[in-house]
């Protein structure tokens, strides 16, 4: 599925390319993963417009502390945000859960990553980054299963820490060069429910990642959903 999910991925870009231009407004206010779901039209995969079958959203109660600290540890009332992505359909309908990753510009390519929950969805082609770099180069972060993965420090037993090094083959699609800045980078979930993974045998097209990793910087927290209100406007002249 990740010759698929990269097809997608260039669909994505092409429809986002607008939003990526005003992300230089957003220097110097922190780091943030602000979560989107993308609909396509016709035009943006080349078939069959997209379904409303996605959802991107930070939740509290479904992830780690956000203050650091142990998940065990008794009477934590911190609010345990967490980043959920869910794709409830087949992998190749236009459509794709997400977050953009504002505050990143002109910060360097070192590594990326995140922790997810174990028993969700970890492919090889969602959950993912689709970075485009200071040279104007496309590139495929990921997905899950092709990081390098060890137990998550904050809940060991339920949690899994995924890391992705830019300049490796096997991970990043084409690699990325030495010395290149990142010009806009987002988070990707279009793998759905007949896309199964050694740890999502079933298909449930579902993830919850925390703890999100730009060069040793963590995103921790966050709020709202944005819908792609342009293609739910494109999708409506399909249906007319």
């Amino acid at each position: 599925m990740k010759k698929l999910s990269y097809l997608l991925s260039v669909a994505l870009f092409l429809s986002l390319a607008p939003a990526f231009a005003d992300d230089n407004d957003d220097k110097d206010k922190g780091l943030r993963a602000e979560p989107f779901e993308f609909v396509g039209s016709t035009a943006d995969c080349g078939g069959t417009a997209g379904s409303n079958i996605v959802t991107s959203a930070w939740l509290t109660g479904m992830g780690l502390p956000d203050n650091g600290s142990s998940n065990t540890t008794p009477g934590n009332r911190d609010p345990h945000f967490s980043l959920l992505l869910s794709k409830n359909g087949k992998t190749p309908d236009c459509s794709a859960a997400g977050a953009t990753i504002k505050g990143a510009e002109d910060m360097k390519v070192s590594e990326f990553g995140f922790d997810y929950r174990n028993g969700g969805h970890c492919g090889a082609g969602a959950p993912r980054f689709n970075l485009v770099t200071s040279d104007n180069i496309f590139h495929f972060i990921g997905g899950c299963a092709n990081g390098t993965k060890t137990p998550a420090p904050q809940d060991p037993a339920q949690w899994t820490r995924v890391r992705f090094d830019p300049s490796n083959p096997g991970q990043a699609f084409p690699p990325v060069a030495p010395n290149v800045k990142i010009k806009s980078l987002s988070i990707i979930f279009d793998e759905g429910t007949d896309t199964t993974s050694t740890e999502d045998s079933r298909g449930i097209g579902l993830a919850v990642i925390d703890n999100i990793d730009v060069d040793a910087t963590l995103i921790r927290e966050g709020s709202g959903a944005k819908h792609d209100d342009n293609n739910d406007k494109k999708n409506d002249g399909d249906d007319k």
